[in-house]
C-alpha cells in the first residue's frame, strides 16, 4: 500500500507542476470578466446593464477599459440589494436572471452578521469551479514533504451539513457543504468519510454520535470542516474510546482542513487533543465560491483562485468607504489586483458564475504576498469594534485570545464582543466560552493588556473614552444551545465574533432565559 501511496504522490506531484500558471494575475482576472460578459449578455441582468456594449468594446493600450465601464455600467450590490432586486426571481423559478438558466441549488447562510437566511445560488458553473479549486488544493499536498506515501490512500473525513437537501418544488436548499458534498465525483467516494448514510442525517447530535461509533474502523487520513465542530467531534471520539489522544484511533490522521473562522484560538485546544504535529491548511470557501486556499507550505497566506470564475475587486477599509457600522458607500473606490498594497484590509467585491455582480462578500483580507495573490482573512466588515476610535479588529481579538490562553493554559473555543455605555463614555462586553477554572477579572485584565500591545488606538482610547473590559467566562454549551435555539448547530454556522445591540440583546436574554444559574 506504501509502494501504491508513493506512486499517487509522484503522479499528483507531475501534475500540480505541469498546470500552468496564469501568465498575469491581471491577465488572468480580465480574462474572467470577459467571460463572465459574454455568457451574461443575454440574462435579465446582462441587459438591464447593457452588457452587449461591454462585450463589444475594444480600446487598443488599455487593457482595463472594459472594467472601467464595467464599474460605471453596474453597481455594487450587498446581499440584500441584489436579492430584492435580483435573486429573488431566480428562487421563484425564473429562467436566466443574473445567469443563463435556472440553478438546482441554493445554499443556505445565515452568515454572522445578518439574522435572516440567505439563499446563495448555486449554478452547474460554480459547484464545478468549487470542485476545480478543491483539486489544486489537493494537488498542493504533493509539496509537503512530510507526508507519508500511502496518506493518499486514506480516509478523508468532511464534516458538514446534512445531504438530505430541502426540495421547495423549484430547487433544492441546503448548507452549502451538504450540497458540495452531495455532487462528489464518483472517484472520491471511496475515500469519502463519513459515507453517504451519515452523511445525509439531519441531527447534528445523531450524527456526531455516528460518526464516534464508526470512527476506530476507519483510517483516517485527512479532516476537514470548521474547527469548532471538529473540536467537539474528537473530544467525543477520545471521550467514547477512553484514550488520551485522536492518533490512537486515527494513527494516520495528517492534515486538517479548516475555515470559516481564524484557527488561532482553536490551536491551544487542537494541540492538547493530537499526539504529534498536524499539517494545518486553510480554505476560504464561501457560499458565493470558493475564494482561496493555501497552496504551500510554511506561509499562511492564501492563493486567490484568479482564473476559475471569480472576479475580483478590491475595496480599502478604511473611513472613505465604509461607516462606522462597516457599511460602505454607495460608489467605493475599488482595486484590481494588479493595484493593492501589502499590509493594507481590503473588502472583497466578486462577479461570479452563479450571478453574483460586485457583490460584497463581507470578508476583510490583507495581501501577504502579491507576487503569489496570497491573502489572509483579517476579519469582517461589520465585525470590528469602533465606539470612539478604537478601530479594534476580529484579528486583534483572536490574537488577544491566543495569547492569553498561552498565559493561562486554557482552552477557550468560542468568544464574542459587544458594544455597551458605561456611564457616559464606552466600554467592552467580552462573553468568552472556557471550560476550565479561571478568575474573570484577571483574564479580562490580560485580554486588555494584549490589546493595548496589539493596536494603538486601542491604547490611546482606553485612556480617553473607552473604559475597561467587562468579560463573563460562560461553558461552551451555552454558546452551542444559543446556536441550536436558532436552527444553527453545526455544519459551517459561526458565532458572530462581534455582537450588535440587537445580538446582543437576544444573547443576554438566552443566558438569563436558559441558564438562570449563570449570573449576568
Amino acid at each position: 500500500m506504501a509502494l501504491l501511496g508513493n506512486l499517487v504522490k509522484t503522479g499528483i506531484r507531475i501534475k500540480s507542476r505541469r498546470r500552468k500558471e496564469p501568465s498575469s494575475a491581471l491577465d488572468a482576472q480580465l480574462k474572467v470578466l470577459q467571460k463572465l460578459l459574454n455568457k451574461a449578455e443575454k440574462t435579465a441582468f446582462g441587459k438591464a446593464y447593457d452588457f452587449t456594449k461591454l462585450v463589444g468594446l475594444r480600446k487598443a493600450g488599455e487593457p482595463k477599459a472594459k472594467y472601467k465601464q464595467f464599474c460605471r455600467h453596474v453597481p455594487t450590490h450587498t446581499y440584500n440589494q441584489i436579492f430584492n432586486q435580483w435573486w429573488y426571481r431566480t428562487l421563484a423559478g425564473e429562467k436566466d436572471i443574473c445567469w443563463p438558466g435556472s440553478p438546482k441549488f441554493f445554499a443556505l447562510s445565515s452568515g454572522t452578521s445578518e439574522a435572516s437566511t440567505k439563499h446563495i445560488p448555486l449554478t452547474r458553473e460554480i459547484i464545478r469551479t468549487n470542485q476545480k479549486t478543491s483539486v489544486r488544493q489537493v494537488l498542493t499536498l504533493s509539496h509537503f514533504k512530510d507526508l507519508p506515501g500511502d496518506f493518499f490512500l486514506k480516509g478523508i473525513l468532511m464534516l458538514g451539513g446534512s445531504t438530505n437537501l430541502n426540495f421547495n418544488g423549484i430547487s433544492y436548499e441546503g448548507d452549502l457543504s451538504g450540497i458540495q458534498v452531495s455532487q462528489i465525483p464518483f472517484w472520491f467516494q471511496p475515500l469519502y468519510k463519513p459515507g453517504s448514510k451519515i452523511a445525509q442525517e439531519k441531527d447534528w447530535n445523531k450524527k456526531l454520535d455516528e460518526i464516534v461509533l464508526k470512527a476506530r474502523s476507519w483510517d483516517i487520513g485527512c479532516i476537514a470542516g470548521v474547527p469548532a465542530w471538529i473540536q467537539i467531534l474528537l473530544e467525543k471520539v477520545i471521550a467514547h474510546y477512553g484514550v488520551s489522544n485522536i492518533h490512537e484511533i486515527w494513527p494516520n490522521f495528517s492534515v486538517f482542513a479548516h475555515g470559516g473562522v481564524s484557527f488561532e484560538p482553536y490551536r491551544n485546544a487542537f494541540d492538547k487533543l493530537v499526539g504529534r504535529q498536524l499539517i494545518y491548511l486553510e480554505t476560504y470557501l464561501a457560499s458565493e465560491g470558493f475564494i482561496a486556499y493555501q497552496s504551500r507550505p510554511d506561509t499562511k497566506g492564501m492563493k486567490l483562485a484568479l482564473d476559475t470564475g471569480i472576479f475580483f475587486e478590491f475595496v480599502p477599509f478604511n473611513d472613505e468607504n465604509f461607516s462606522s457600522e462597516g457599511e460602505m458607500v454607495a460608489n467605493p473606490n475599488t482595486l484590481l489586483i494588479d493595484e493593492v498594497t501589502l499590509g493594507k484590509d481590503y473588502a472583497i467585491l466578486i462577479s461570479t458564475c452563479a450571478g453574483a455582480w460586485r457583490y460584497l462578500i463581507g470578508d476583510v483580507i490583507r495581501f501577504t504576498d502579491l507576487e503569489k495573490s496570497e491573502i489572509v482573512i483579517t476579519g469582517r466588515t461589520r465585525h470590528f469594534m469602533s465606539l470612539c476610535g478604537e478601530h479594534l479588529s476580529v484579528e486583534n481579538m483572536n490574537s488577544a485570545i491566543s495569547m492569553v490562553q498561552k498565559e493561562f493554559n486554557v482552552s477557550i473555543t468560542e468568544f464574542a464582543v459587544a458594544g455597551i455605555k458605561s456611564g457616559t463614555l464606552f466600554g467592552h462586553k467580552w462573553y468568552v466560552a472556557c471550560n476550565d477554572k479561571i478568575d474573570e477579572k484577571e483574564l479580562g485584565l490580560a485580554i486588555d493588556r494584549e490589546l493595548k500591545s496589539l493596536n494603538d488606538d486601542y491604547k490611546t482610547e482606553r485612556g480617553h473614552a473607552l473604559r475597561e473590559i467587562q468579560l463573563q467566562v460562560l461553558p461552551l454549551s451555552v454558546f452551542h444551545g444559543f446556536l441550536a435555539k436558532k436552527g444553527k448547530l453545526g455544519g459551517q454556522s459561526k458565532f458572530p465574533r462581534v455582537l450588535r445591540n440587537a445580538q446582543m440583546a437576544e444573547f443576554e436574554d438566552f443566558i438569563k432565559e436558559e441558564n438562570p444559574n449563570i449570573n449576568p
